[in-house]
């Protein structure tokens, strides 16, 4: 006897269409206890014809396991978000565990809120991929749960970590625009309140320009500014100061500037050369050609899951800080002076 009409099946209704009991449905379908080979094939049988799916939080009540990681991302719409969510889930499959997946809205009370409601969902384990996020938010959970922040630099003695090392990644490209011969350099930086990944980057190119000798102009790249209130700063810089390169913290603010500097008549890499920093797929193909710093997001996602992994089967595990250096990919956007 099946539940009423439009409700899902139960182990209940299993039992009765295979003719066994409801330990024996939970047993096969755990993988647990003992159980013959015919119980099994009447349970897997029955299963398929009512369509019951297992409930995981369910089985978790009895096991104390869910094996499901909770991840919460700031912007579902960020190609490096999706990058290593992709990353994460397929690596997560490979070690038995499911990924569930909140996003944010751009306020700290909103992303603490989807942290809680994942917990609540008796996740095994907590990613955070969130560059706004306090670490003190973020640690209030890890006493109860295993938790690892993914994607930003974070040294907070009770949170594990893996990311790309903002700094070094800043410089190297800084470097690469040095090295073709640019002496006068707009570097489009954003206020750490918007984003710690893309404050860390954009400070440290200011500083490797300045120690190379590079006259600097800092343009505000706040998030609530436009594109095109950012390309006029861009189009004026260049005619009143004669910059010859621009770099932009991210991928998608370098596409969004090269698009809109054609309304000022400015041609890139003709009128000014231009870099970018991610390095994720689609703006990475060479058909494009961005200049632009490589993450090393498949690393990171990976390594996030193995140490979340990791702190849930052992929660003596240390907590450990993964620094991944990114390399410079060359591209048709910057040209030597």
């Amino acid at each position: 006897m099946t539940g009423p009409r439009g409700s899902q099946p139960t182990i209940l209704d299993v039992a009765a269409r295979a003719g066994v009991s409801k330990s024996a449905v939970s047993r096969v379908l755990s993988g647990t206890g003992r159980f013959s080979d015919e119980t099994r094939e009447r349970v897997e049988r029955a299963a398929s014809e009512l369509g019951y799916v297992a409930n995981a939080m369910a089985r978790g009540l009895v096991s104390g396991r869910t094996h499901t990681i909770g991840m919460l991302v700031r912007d579902a719409s960020s190609m490096v978000y999706t990058a290593l969510h992709a990353v994460m889930e397929r690596r997560a499959s490979e070690l038995g565990y499911r990924v569930v997946t909140t996003t944010g809205v751009g306020r700290v009370e909103d992303e603490k809120s989807a942290l809680a409601a994942l917990v609540s969902m008796r996740v095994d384990g907590l990613v955070v991929c969130s560059g706004l996020l306090p670490a003190a938010e973020i640690a209030e959970f890890a006493p109860r749960i295993a938790t690892v922040v993914a994607g930003r630099p974070e040294l907070h003695p009770a949170l594990s970590s893996v990311y790309c090392d903002e700094a070094d990644g800043g410089a190297r490209i800084a470097d690469a625009v040095a090295d073709a011969g640019h002496t006068t350099v707009a570097v489009l930086t954003v206020p750490q309140d918007n984003a710690l990944t893309q404050y860390a980057r954009s400070q440290a190119m200011v500083e490797r320009l300045r120690s190379r000798g590079v006259r600097v102009v800092d343009l505000d790249a706040s998030f609530v500014r436009p594109p095109a209130d950012i390309a006029a700063d861009v189009a004026e810089t260049i005619a009143r100061d004669g910059v010859t390169a621009v770099m932009c913290p991210t991928d998608r603010l370098m596409l969004d500037l090269c698009d809109t500097l054609r309304r000022f008549d400015v041609e890139v890499p003709g009128d000014v050369s231009v870099t970018g920093f991610d390095g994720v797929s689609p703006l990475a193909n060479d058909w494009i050609g961005f200049t632009t710093l490589e993450q090393p997001i498949e690393r990171i996602g990976r390594e996030a899951i193995d140490l979340v992994v990791g702190r849930i089967e052992d929660p003596s595990s240390p907590v450990e800080h993964r620094s991944l250096r990114g390399r410079v990919i060359p591209g048709r956007t910057l040209l030597p002076r």
